[in-house]
């Protein structure tokens, strides 16, 4: 009997308000994880709407768009086999959350909203969405006519959820959620999650990678369980870039790790990972063990009737431990400004910059 499966996770180039490209871009995600045989995977943060949308998550046109990109999902066959954590706001009893929805076989499984906002440095996201406080139950979401139609479904779990499946159990924490002092991962892991995601829009920041990637590793290396970081790359209208990286984590080792600046529009990250490797690790910490059989009824639980391990998994063999790849800090101040200027570029349909040089000369650049 044997414990494997493949998970996946990815760097998405999104456009704010694009919605027709989001969603292909999502779509592409998903085929290729699931061609590549993982049973999981997670986008970036808001990817169906773009995460820069700013004052345009205060329209309702914009959860609307959203919802009809959800139901082109669903209408389709992308997510038989492959549990889905896609990223999007949803406005729930009027209030407007940043969420995480999941999908598997046509259907939507629950809805995670966001609980803890960034609202420092460049970030403002109380200015758009509410944080969820509700975090020992689950309330009913009535789902849209145009979804109930596409789903057969009236209402689905809306809350902080461990997504049990029949084999493991899955759970989920956002982009700031991970740098708080006391970060959901820790709850989650206690009650039994295994494999956590984090969709994640986190710009580039001179070395900010170094302490993203101490935070997943920490987190997992006391915790135990498997992690997986999805992020947006690129430059989706504003003035910030974000810089990818998607990785996955095994009990504080990389296993996987994505590119931190490229001109790519999707790259998908699948690691095949071994679920027994966690069990061990964690029962062999009894300190985690006492804290964890107190922990077990704290966090709601949706169940799935759903096998993440495939069937026939006997060719598979976990991924080997790697060493995370760093850039140095001029190769960062190098890589980020470039690959903002052409993502700018491409997307304003100018044709070149125009660059004044100090003295009495200047450059006009073209791109073909």
């Amino acid at each position: 009997m044997t414990s494997i499966l493949k998970v996946a996770t990815c760097n998405l180039n999104q456009w704010a308000l694009d919605f027709d490209g989001n969603l292909e871009r999502i779509m592409f995600s998903i085929k290729e994880a699931k061609e590549r045989g993982a049973t999981y995977r997670i986008g970036p943060e808001l990817e169906v709407c773009g995460y820069g949308c700013e004052d345009h998550f205060l329209e309702q046109d914009t959860f609307y768009h959203c919802w009809e990109s959800m139901c082109t999902i669903l209408r389709s066959d992308i997510t038989d086999g492959i549990l889905c954590d896609i990223g999007m706001p949803v406005m729930h009893a009027s209030v407007r959350y940043n969420c995480r929805v999941f999908c598997l076989n046509r259907k939507i499984v629950a809805i995670r909203p966001k609980l803890f906002m960034a609202d420092d440095g460049n970030y403002r996201e109380t200015r758009w969405f509410t944080s969820w406080k509700q975090t020992s139950s689950l309330q009913e979401y009535v789902l849209p006519p145009s979804v109930q139609k596409v789903t057969n479904q009236s209402r689905v779990p809306f809350g902080i959820a461990a997504i049990t499946t029949l084999d493991t159990v899955c759970g989920s924490e956002t982009c700031e959620e991970l740098f708080t002092p006391d970060s959901p991962h820790i709850p989650l892991s206690l009650a039994g999650v295994e494999i956590m995601g984090n969709g994640s829009g986190s710009h580039h920041q001179l070395r900010k990678l170094n302490q993203r990637m101490e935070l997943i590793r920490g987190a997992t290396a006391k915790s135990g369980g498997i992690y997986l970081y999805a992020n947006q790359q690129g430059c989706d209208g504003g003035r910030l870039y974000y810089d990818g990286c998607a990785c996955i984590v095994v009990n504080g080792d990389i296993v996987a790790q994505g590119s931190q600046f490229s001109v790519s529009d999707v790259e998908v990250v699948v690691a095949a990972v071994d679920l027994d490797d966690v069990r061990s690790y964690r029962g062999a910490c009894s300190s985690r063990s006492e804290q964890a059989s107190n922990a077990i009824d704290v966090i709601p639980r949706v169940y799935i009737d759903f096998h993440m391990i495939p069937e026939d998994p006997l060719r598979m063999h976990p991924t080997p431990a790697r060493s995370v790849r760093y850039h140095l800090p001029e190769e960062e101040i190098a890589y980020g400004p470039a690959c903002w200027l052409w993502d700018y570029l491409r997307r304003s349909g100018a044709g070149g910059y125009f660059l004044p040089l100090s003295g009495s000369m200047s450059m006009h650049v073209t791109f073909d």
